[in-house]
């Protein structure tokens, strides 16, 4: 029989990343640059110290749209829309209601009462826009624009002059964004990243993403602007502790474990989830995420078991990698909350039992807050 699996999608970008001999990885059902031959860690030094650019076309791009689109969600999701309003970003999760796990963390770009544009995670764009498209009340669209738009995320020290050498609005605070154009398409640009770095996220259709990857690799020439991979950003996210989906956390870990409990909005009266979340904040997790970091040498990766003693088992890592920052090994693990933070415990590495001490990330010190 022929193999019924789909084809990986591709990036309007993935002529470029072929002539710039990038290594590509399927990643959430696309077919994505891992790394380039600068490597990882040079990709992530770029970033860390100057400018890089990232192509996060894989993402989602839903739009919600329709008279109370803000209340609609603001039912839903659980973080609070009323915090921020029109022109500001808010980093929220999709819990599901029965049990409280999340189902994808996502961004939401408020544009005005009648119109929202949600962010999810490429795997899951369909499975929250199926969650949307149900719960809508008429009146309500949710569209899915997932391949017309792209996103180039442009992080790093240097990021200000890069955006505005090809035109576009900087100096914006962090969680805003704007509209501009750019090649006769509106380019929204957004003080927003995964990488802890000032930077700006850029959404724009993809009829003009050529031209703008072209424009933005010119301007950042003076600058030393390096393309970088999903690689170079999983270390990046890593270091700040920043949650990947899938991995630290899931439809099996709750806000509340994933110590995500500044991105619920609990005094709201409505979102999914909130009864099983407010129940269990009130009788505590039994277990939480946490930061882990090598007092030795050792490498952790996830599911590697974590332990207090050798026969005590506390949990296990999820994301676990070299800090090209620290020149260490460091890792996101879920654990019991019977440990405290600052305790030592043990890592299981390749049948080793290595010493890391648990801790509260980040474990650099971010730049994104800066105006």
């Amino acid at each position: 029989m022929a193999d019924a699996t789909p084809s990986p999608l591709t990036s309007p970008l993935h002529d470029r990343h072929e002539a710039l001999g990038a290594k590509f990885s399927e990643f959430g059902g696309w077919l994505m640059p891992l790394e380039y031959p600068t490597g990882v860690v040079k990709e992530h030094a770029a970033v860390r110290g100057g400018v890089g650019i990232f192509d996060v076309s894989h993402l989602g791009k839903l739009v919600v749209r329709g008279p109370g689109a803000v209340e609609f969600l603001n039912a839903t999701l659980t973080n609070d829309l009323h915090r921020i309003g029109p022109g500001r970003a808010q980093y929220s999760l999709v819990v599901d209601d029965a049990t409280g796990g999340i189902v994808d963390d996502v961004f939401t770009y408020y544009r005005d009462d009648d119109h929202v544009l949600v962010v999810p995670n490429a795997a899951n764009n369909d499975e929250v826009r199926r969650r949307l498209v149900e719960a809508a009340p008429e009146g309500i669209e949710v569209l899915d624009h997932h391949r017309d738009y792209v996103i180039l995320a442009v992080q790093g020290t240097r990021s200000d002059e890069v955006v505005a050498g090809v035109g576009l609005p900087v100096g914006h605070d962090y969680l805003t964004f704007v509209e501009a154009p750019f090649e006769g398409a509106e380019v929204v640009v957004c003080r927003t990243g995964y990488t802890g770095e000032r930077g700006y996220e850029l959404i724009a259709p993809s009829t003009v993403a050529p031209a703008l990857w072209d424009a933005l690799m010119r301007a950042g020439e003076p600058y030393g602007l390096v393309p970088a991979g999903l690689g170079a950003r999983d270390t990046l996210r890593t270091e700040m502790g920043y949650p990947l989906h899938g991995q630290d956390i899931s439809p099996d870990i709750t806000p509340n474990e994933a110590r995500l409990g500044w991105a619920v909005g609990w005094k709201k009266p409505a979102f999914w989830g909130r009864d099983k979340l407010l129940a269990e904040r009130e009788e505590g997790p039994r277990r939480k995420l946490v930061g882990l970091v090598s007092t030795g040498r050792a490498i952790p990766r996830p599911h590697m078991s974590v332990r207090l003693l050798r026969d005590v088992p506390l949990g296990e890592v999820t994301s676990g990698t070299f800090s090209p920052t620290m020149k260490k090994g460091i890792a996101l693990a879920l654990v019991s909350t019977v440990v405290d933070d600052g305790a030592e415990v043990m890592v299981d590495v390749r049948g080793r039992p290595e010493v890391f001490q648990i801790t509260k990330p980040p474990f650099v010190q971010p730049s994104v807050r800066e105006s």
